[in-house]
């Protein structure tokens, strides 16, 4: 076990850094390049019987990796009316998104094989199990409110609760680099969506950039990063502390996505800023951190081989194996430490 302190874990982190930058690591076991053009594969998701992964990119489709084929194919768009003309291989950050849409946290409901999407720019939405057009259910946060821009979901295994986070609500998707850097912006908000009634509900507001978002295994809790406040919250869902909420994990560097894994344990995407920041973007100690449901960091993995300094948005362990992917690169890592 290592510690919940964060300047225990700074330390930790900084010898990380030093140790892999030494070495050639020969753990990476396959990388999954897009197709051309395409970039940012922020969240990956895996169905019920293992395919995938799944994967929203630049363009507003998601793709799914084919073993067949030896690489992505076509599954899913979330524009309803996707013109490809105009839509296929966009690139990230371009005004066109706000129509063909960004796909960035994806998420299974095994139960029915829904695919659940937090979509930067076109809200909450979902698409049935063989793909296709994406039915849109939340698109704008309280009354005639448009989202600022989506960015994690989960799903509650049991009963399809869908969890969900909104970033900002004063920024959009495009403007992220600024919003990195405003460290008064506490617009972020966390969400709950119920399939049943087809209702949305406020969980928890005033969130400094709210990321990633991952329900425990029981149902008990939610967690949702808030990545320019370096922390973890968890909120209670249930029990004698159910409808309040608490800092989970402080951490030295910036938290993005979190997936849960088959032993209900956290993978946490973090990234530690160092050096002098050029623009655009300042070089990061790339790590994923595996965290229990006490907020205890019981390993951390520096992702130096897998994305040498640039950020990284999630990772996830699937069947035993690791899989790592960031919204600024076209692949994902498939990887055992």
């Amino acid at each position: 076990m290592l510690s919940t302190n964060p300047i225990a874990i700074l330390v930790i982190l900084i010898s990380l850094f030093y140790s892999a930058s030494k070495v050639t690591s020969t753990r990476i076991l396959d990388r999954l390049f897009l197709p051309s053009l395409l970039t940012g594969p922020q969240s990956l998701a895996f169905d019920s019987i293992g395919g995938g992964p799944y994967t929203g990119v630049s363009d507003g489709r998601i793709l799914k990796y084919e073993e067949t084929y030896s690489g992505f194919v076509e599954f899913a768009y979330t524009w309803q009316d996707r013109n490809k003309t105009i839509c296929d291989g966009i690139s990230d950050f371009s005004t066109l998104q706000e129509t063909c849409g960004r796909p960035l946290g994806l998420s299974f409901y095994y139960q029915t094989g829904e695919l659940f999407i937090a979509d930067a720019y076109l809200g909450l939405v979902k698409v049935p199990y063989y793909g296709g057009a994406a039915t849109q259910l939340v698109a704008h946060a309280q009354g005639s409110n448009p989202f600022g821009f989506l960015s994690g979901v989960d799903v509650e295994p049991d009963t399809g609760t869908v969890y969900f986070t909104e970033a900002s609500s004063g920024f959009k998707l495009r403007d992220i680099r600024e919003l990195l850097k405003n460290t008064d912006d506490y617009s972020g908000n966390l969400y709950k969506y119920d399939p049943s009634t087809n209702q949305t509900s406020l969980l928890l507001s005033n969130l400094a950039v709210a990321a990633g978002v991952a329900v425990s295994g029981n149902g008990s809790f939610v967690l949702v990063s808030e990545c320019n406040a370096h922390r973890i919250r968890r909120f209670w869902l249930a029990g004698p502390k159910a409808n309040t909420s608490e800092v989970f994990l402080q951490l030295p560097g910036r938290p993005e996505n979190i997936k849960r894994n088959s032993k209900n344990e956290f993978w946490v995407a973090m990234n530690y800023p160092f050096g002098t920041p050029p623009p655009p973007r300042p070089p990061v100690l790339p790590l994923g951190l595996r965290v229990n449901e006490d907020g205890e960091v019981l390993e951390a993995v520096p992702l130096v081989d897998e994305f040498g300094t640039e950020s990284v948005s999630e990772i996830q362990e699937f069947n035993g194996t690791l899989y790592a992917s960031s919204l600024h690169v076209s692949y994902a890592n498939i990887f055992k430490v």
